[in-house]
């Protein structure tokens, strides 16, 4: 009940009155943050009693619980809304200095933060002291009603409509703390004035706050967050029921991460990694970030500053007392705690992705599935993240069958006079495997890794070095291999003279779309190979233009001849004994595309369908004149 008698008439400073405006202007899209700024306010008021109570126990109704409580009525035909806590409270000269002046400096630097930068208020109102001020884009009149701990204080009432002026008077009210009472405006009834929306918003924003928070007599949040609990007391069915309320996938989890940690900075963290890279339908989390919260109360629901954009996946919430309620986008760029936050929510992630690795091989089998094309796109983005990034990298590789290779594991297995680590690229891995590069790599019994992603020709440029071993294409001119025996010995050779006939016919027949025709001392099972010059460093990025570049033009390689394999040696001796057969220059042709097709280099494959049935027809003719004969 508030007096009317010795009411004083304040006049709200100018910075105040364009904040009212700003915010009643500037807000309405997302009004419900009203609630979550009183809700953080008597939350902040329990708090304090808490710790008065602490070294002073002779504080007014020391028995009373610690709760916040959110009511509903209806006065003089008006919808009402009070929000009540029994925290410290407010004597009548701090209702005057908080509610009416003491702002006015972070007013100013409210105003300032609107004008200078892209963020949208909500996401800086309570970072300035100014919350409090949103209720006027729900309320016509606001009424806080204040009694403080101190039991020789007496009740006070402040009153303001928004307008240019407040007013503070005495009032009745014995207990302790603090009510703030709404008259809500005609739209704000329609939406606010129910139960269930109450709960939802407290649900939303408030979920964790430390207290129990009343809706209409019934709690509605759950006070004591999941993350906030020793690891030791949560169970896998808790880890996962609490995902699954949180994102609405009812699949399990890949991984959860439970992150505690009181130095250099207080954090509680549950983050998880899911099974699945696009989201359920159902999904409550349409956008990529995690929920931050400061002191439990949540003040960003998509945070995506804590993680780079190629964790983007992980989801779960991050909490810390160490940071300001209400932060903005640019205070999270430039604050200190942010940037040591973010280091150590990035460094748990990445160690818990490279012990998993490592302890289940099967689970990250699955999680590379899902997301290491999302990792290498980091790589290919984020070029300063390598060292990161690639010990989470997996590959397919020519003895490891279906297992994928980490690149430590690579290392581990080299031969012993094996110095670099040898890849190749290949549109699959059924291409990669039919490389003729890899014919000198079997005969010696070294492990090939099979590139094959869309994205990895982006990455090989990166793909430099890796533990002080350095990275080569198998496709490399100067590849020089160790000195180990070969497997097999080599076939006899076609005589120099029909050899050099056919290296000739090479020539002529495709003129210069190569540089160079050679016998390749690298081959084994295959007739030809194409390597790139000396020069040739952009042979990776070659595929990708193949794609992307309407203009694109096959680049010129280096012809490499095996003279050794059985197809050349037969082709040899028709140039010698037949040089106009019109199956030599087809064949040659053909043998050209096929390698053009391995290395990922073809406009068109089509293309070759008519040379291929030409060569089919000559051979049925050649081998019906042997039957007639």
């Amino acid at each position: 009940m508030v007096s009317e008698t010795s009411a004083e008439q304040h006049e709200f400073r100018a910075e105040i009155q364009q904040l009212l405006d700003i915010l009643v202007h500037s807000l309405y899209k997302e009004p419900d943050i009203f609630l979550r700024e009183l809700i953080s306010n008597s939350s902040d008021a329990l708090t304090r009693l808490h710790f008065e109570t602490l070294t002073n126990p002779d504080v007014l109704d020391p028995e009373t619980e610690l709760a916040i409580h959110i009511e509903l009525a209806e006065e003089d035909g008006r919808q009402a809304l009070t929000v009540r806590d029994t925290g410290v409270g407010m004597t009548r000269e701090e209702l005057v200095t908080n509610l009416g002046t003491i702002a006015q400096s972070g007013a100013k630097e409210f105003l300032r933060k609107v004008k200078e930068s892209d963020a949208r208020p909500t996401d800086i109102i309570g970072q300035f002291g100014v919350g409090f001020y949103s209720v006027f884009m729900v309320a016509d009149e606001v009424e806080v009603v204040s009694r403080s701990y101190k039991k020789e204080e007496s009740a006070a009432a402040w009153r303001s409509t928004g307008g240019d002026h407040f007013s503070v008077r005495s009032a009745e009210k014995e207990s302790r703390g603090t009510e703030v009472r709404l008259t809500l405006d005609e739209k704000a009834a329609g939406e606010f004035a129910q139960p269930w929306r109450l709960k939802q918003i407290v649900k939303k924003y408030s979920d964790y706050v430390p207290y129990p928070i009343y809706v209409e007599g019934e709690v509605a949040n759950q006070q004591e967050p999941l993350w906030r609990k020793p690891a030791g007391e949560v169970s896998e069915e808790d880890y996962t029921q609490f995902y699954q309320q949180l994102t609405m996938d009812f699949a399990e989890p890949l991984l959860h991460l439970h992150i505690t940690a009181d130095a250099p900075l207080h954090v509680r963290s549950l983050l998880y990694v899911p099974a699945n890279r696009e989201r359920s339908a159902l999904s409550l989390r349409r956008e990529p970030g995690v929920k931050l919260y400061a002191h439990n109360v949540l003040i960003m629901e998509y945070c995506q500053d804590l993680l780079p954009e190629w964790l983007n996946f992980v989801d779960g919430v991050v909490d810390s007392e160490d940071l300001p309620l209400n932060v903005s986008r640019e205070t999270i760029q430039n604050s200190v705690p942010m940037r040591r936050l973010a280091r150590t929510i990035r460094g748990r992630v990445l160690r818990e992705l490279r012990e998993l690795g490592e302890k289940d091989r099967d689970q990250y089998s699955k999680f590379w599935q899902e997301f290491g094309l999302v990792l290498k796109e980091g790589l290919a983005r984020d070029p300063s993240a390598k060292e990161e990034i690639l010990p989470l990298l997996r590959f397919q590789s020519s003895t490891a069958g279906n297992e994928l290779v980490a690149l430590e594991q690579y290392i581990a297995r080299m031969a012993e006079d094996q110095e670099e680590i040898y890849f190749v690229l290949g549109d699959s891995r059924h291409a990669a495997e039919m490389s003729p590069h890899l014919d000198a790599f079997r005969a010696h019994n070294l492990e090939v890794l099979y590139l094959t992603d869309p994205l990895d020709p982006f990455v090989v440029p990166l793909l430099t070095e890796y533990e002080g071993h350095q990275l080569r294409s198998v496709e490399e001119v100067e590849l020089e291999l160790p000195e180990t025996s070969p497997t097999e010995e080599r076939p006899p050779t076609v005589s120099e003279a029909d050899y050099n006939r056919f290296i000739g016919r090479c020539v002529t027949t495709l003129g210069n779309r190569v540089t160079e025709v050679r016998t390749g001392t690298a081959l084994r099972a295959s007739p030809i190979r194409l390597v790139a010059p000396d020069d040739g460093s952009e042979r990776g990025m070659e595929r990708l233009q193949r794609y992307l570049d309407k203009e694109y033009q096959v680049p010129k390689r280096i012809l490499e001849v095996n003279r050794h394999h059985p197809f050349v040696v037969d082709l040899a001796h028709l140039v010698s004994r037949e040089p106009v057969n019109p199956v030599i220059d087809l064949c040659i042709e053909q043998l050209y595309e096929n390698a053009l097709v391995l290395e990922g280099l073809h406009p068109d494959p089509v293309t070759m369908l008519p040379r291929v049935q030409r060569i089919m027809e000559l051979a049925a003719q050649g081998k019906a004149g042997e039957e007639e004969e």
